[in-house]
């Protein structure tokens, strides 16, 4: 009988060693919801590095689909942040994506009888690969 007891005690010991506790399992539930809970309004998931794009009416990711714009005076120390420009199918208008952009919001710029795309203090000479912005060189395309 004592062995009986023991041994039941034993059991209850253990399988409550096992139980995952409720931190873990909140942790767990909390791990699960943040994998691809990071889309925006249009549903572009931002861990694919995607982007929506005002031009395209899509998700698109301006790395693979964009020209990359270097800065004219690279920072000193730590990474280049490249602007990224995508030119709409009939190559009227080009969508400008900053990376300092607070509002992750694209710029577009409307192509003009000289063939410079422009909006504002934006302007963009696809010939030369330069944007400028209030009339200074910001951006140019680095042709290897």
């Amino acid at each position: 009988m004592k062995k009986l007891i023991l041994t039941a005690a034993g059991l209850i010991v253990l399988s409550a060693c096992n139980k995952p506790s409720e931190t873990n399992t909140a942790t767990v539930k909390n791990e699960q919801r943040a994998v691809g809970a990071d889309q925006d309004d249009h549903g572009c998931k931002a861990s694919a590095g995607q982007t929506w794009s005002e031009l395209k009416q899509n998700c698109i990711q301006v790395f693979n689909e964009g020209f990359r714009l270097n800065p004219v005076i690279p920072p000193k120390e730590g990474a280049v942040t490249s602007a990224f420009i995508l030119m709409s199918d009939d190559q009227n208008k080009a969508e400008l994506f900053l990376p300092d952009q607070a509002d992750h919001h694209s710029i577009i710029l409307t192509k003009d009888n000289k063939g410079i795309y422009e909006n504002g203090q934006y302007r963009f000479d696809q010939v030369k690969s330069v944007l400028f912005f209030n009339g200074k060189e910001q951006y140019k395309r680095n042709v290897e």
